[in-house]
């Protein structure tokens, strides 16, 4: 089932100013357009990095550094979730060899938004939005299917499916990447990803 987009604020009815949303961030460089339409709105968001499909550690830690670095610029708290690699990788056994945008990816978009959701259901942050739906590279439908469905196990968390793509957000994308100088990974994260893209270079 298609999940339904909700793309304004005024359709999700979030309010204006600190502590209502969640925003679950899968790196800077798809961040950091997100964050600045978001503080245009009057809206500042707690930023979540929950991300542990990216391989290897240190690779981990240079996208959450980047990222970490454009919210204290931006004045917004940044919350580290826990990583944990092992079990991401348990989730995706059998889907090794998947294509990206196939079952896999909905699996992992599942396993990082429902950490996100439990984390916004406790802390009393009642949207969640994604900036996994920024990126071409992802599948609009599998993101806000798994984000309707982590938000669905608490009823106070609202699932924001806005599609980041729109509007011009893609330029102003690429241009933040380079203003901010971020580090700009060339594949998605894991490490099936990252073997592919390996495969290719040799080629």
């Amino acid at each position: 089932m298609k999940a339904q987009v909700k793309d304004n604020v005024e359709a999700i009815g979030i309010p204006k100013g600190d502590g209502h949303l969640l925003l679950h961030a899968c790196c800077a460089p798809c961040s950091g357009a997100i964050i600045e339409e978001l503080l245009k709105e009057d809206i500042r968001p707690v930023v979540f990095y929950s991300n542990s499909n990216i391989y290897p550690l240190e690779e981990y830690e240079i996208r959450k550094g980047e990222c970490r670095r454009y919210c204290a610029l931006n004045g917004l708290q940044f919350v580290d979730d826990d990583y944990d690699y092992s079990s991401w990788k348990t989730l995706s056994a059998g889907l090794e060899d998947e294509p990206e945008r196939g079952a896999r990816c909905l699996k992992c978009f599942s396993y990082r938004l429902s950490r996100a959701a439990r984390y916004a259901h406790e802390h009393s942050l009642g949207y969640l939005a994604t900036t996994l739906a920024s990126s071409r590279w992802k599948n609009l439908d599998q993101v806000n299917q798994a984000g309707e469905a982590a938000c669905l196990q608490y009823p106070d968390v609202t699932w924001w499916g806005r599609n980041w793509r729109k509007g011009g957000l893609q330029q102003r994308r690429s241009e933040i990447i380079r203003e901010m100088n971020f580090y700009n990974q060339l594949y998605c994260g894991c490490e099936f990803s990252r073997r592919r893209l390996d495969g290719e270079n040799q080629k």
